[in-house]
């Protein structure tokens, strides 16, 4: 994020902000903020991503059986000499969908942003 930071904000943004005399805060949120904004989301999807397909933390630490996250409980559906598959691929699903709708509203305003930004006037 730092280096996307440093590549995407422009010095003469900078000087310009401090030339019409605005703070630290005023700063970030009408140059900083609009600017970074496609990383933001980018970010934002990643660690959703990386969160919501967690196994081993949550079969570490889920105790009750019956508070297991989607990936973990998934899991638990395969026994020894048979397997549900029906039961595993609507696990799956489930598991899925809010992924998958994360990427799409994230990846919506990524792409706007990132489209608006590569405009010249």
């Amino acid at each position: 994020m730092r280096q996307y930071a440093q590549g995407a904000i422009a010095d003469e943004l900078i000087h310009a902000s401090r030339v019409v005399g605005a703070g630290f805060f005023r700063h970030w949120w009408t140059v900083g903020l609009p600017v970074l904004r496609p990383g933001l989301a980018f970010l934002g999807i990643f660690t959703f991503f990386h969160i919501g397909n967690d196994y081993l933390w949550p079969l570490i630490v889920m105790v009750d059986p019956g508070k297991v996250t989607p990936q973990v409980a998934v899991q638990q559906l395969n026994g020894v000499y048979t397997t549900g598959r029906s039961m595993v691929i609507a696990g799956t699903l489930m598991s899925v969908i809010p992924l998958i709708g994360v990427f799409l509203i994230g990846s919506r305003h990524f792409i706007a942003n990132l489209a608006a930004g590569a405009m010249k006037f």
